[in-house]
């Protein structure tokens, strides 16, 4: 995996949802009870070590000061423009950011510090990951027999093959290899491993491109099923319209840390209840709550500001924003990054 250039400036690149219907479309569950969460991430900062001139060598930091926790049981959804570091935030939960990486801050999981050989022991087995690019495939092994690699308790045949039936893949699709595949059906094979696995905790980065309506509704479906069985799902997205269908909570990301962690009943209306600029900005620029634009662009990670990140496109900014970035906050039953938020 090549992160040479990890972050691209891009514009916020939300997918737009339709007019938000009155009742949700799938009844959330209700907010976890436990104390404790599952993974907690404490003051997270990812670096890479780059090349500039000859053989000089700088450190370009693409995630700073990121706080989230997940507990057993909940849907936290990450969502957040390109290059707001979501992905890298999976990697770094994972252990698999490439070797010029330099990771700090803490990682967290059933309350104990992840090191790197902890992680390697836990990925695909207590924790899983639905990556967002299909050739993580094996390209040589048929499809049924990668899903029911992930298989640790029971028939892994028959827990293989009922997946691929909700799914909607053919019998005869396990008996396929990757490249036979389009793009939707290798996504859904992807999914098909996560779901299988027996996780305590699903990643799912970006997990329905490409997939028809009814296909991404029983994805959806099958996400909220497992977290109402006391699975932690954290579900990566650009599409808040995915997000607010199964979510218990919103982490909303931008330029590499998070701007605000709120309970996903407070997206409605105008965004009255919401607490980040940038997160009224962006509910707001959708089509149904005024369709306003967003000025400015998301700053790159040579170019970040010395205080708070959305100060230069803040309408609210006032001279102390731009000397040190804010501290997490919690305001009315959610976390912030604001000086302003009451």
């Amino acid at each position: 995996m090549s992160l040479a250039s990890p972050i691209k400036k891009e514009q916020e690149s939300f997918h737009i949802p339709k007019q938000q219907k009155t009742q949700r479309v799938m009844k959330l569950a209700e907010a976890p009870k436990q104390i404790k969460p599952i993974l907690e991430v404490q003051d997270l900062a990812v670096s890479f070590s780059q090349y500039t001139e000859g053989l000089r060598q700088k450190e370009l930091e693409v995630i700073t000061n990121l706080n989230l926790s997940i507990h057993p049981g909940e849907v936290l959804a990450v969502v957040g423009s390109s290059g707001s570091g979501k992905s890298l935030l999976a990697h770094a939960i994972l252990g698999i950011l490439p070797s010029n990486a330099t990771v700090t801050g803490s990682i967290s999981y059933k309350g104990e510090n992840l090191t790197s050989k902890e992680q390697a022991a836990l990925r695909g087995q207590e924790i899983a990951l639905v990556p967002q690019s299909v050739n993580y495939l094996d390209p040589l092994m048929k499809v049924g027999k990668q899903v029911r690699t992930a298989v640790k308790q029971g028939d892994a045949i028959k827990a293989q093959r009922e997946v691929f039936a909700r799914y909607q893949l053919q019998p005869q699709v396990e008996n396929l290899f990757p490249f036979q595949l389009s793009g939707g059906m290798a996504r859904r094979v992807l999914v098909s491993t996560a779901v299988v696995s027996g996780a305590e905790l699903i990643i799912a980065d970006e997990p329905t491109p490409g997939l028809d309506a009814e296909v991404v509704k029983e994805a959806l479906n099958c996400f909220r099923e497992l977290a109402d069985k006391g699975v932690a799902i954290m579900l990566i997205t650009h599409d808040i319209e995915t997000a607010l269908s199964i979510a218990d909570r919103i982490a909303v990301f931008y330029a590499g840390t998070t701007v605000e962690v709120a309970p996903a009943k407070d997206f409605t209306g105008k965004g009255e209840a919401l607490r980040h600029p940038y997160t009224k900005a962006l509910w707001r620029a959708l089509p149904q709550n005024d369709f306003l634009p967003i000025p400015g662009f998301q700053p790159l990670p040579n170019a970040l500001p010395t205080g708070c990140l959305f100060e230069p496109r803040c309408q609210q900014a006032a001279p102390q924003c731009a000397m040190v970035q804010p501290k997490t906050r919690m305001v009315r039953n959610g976390m912030v990054r604001c000086n302003h938020a009451t």
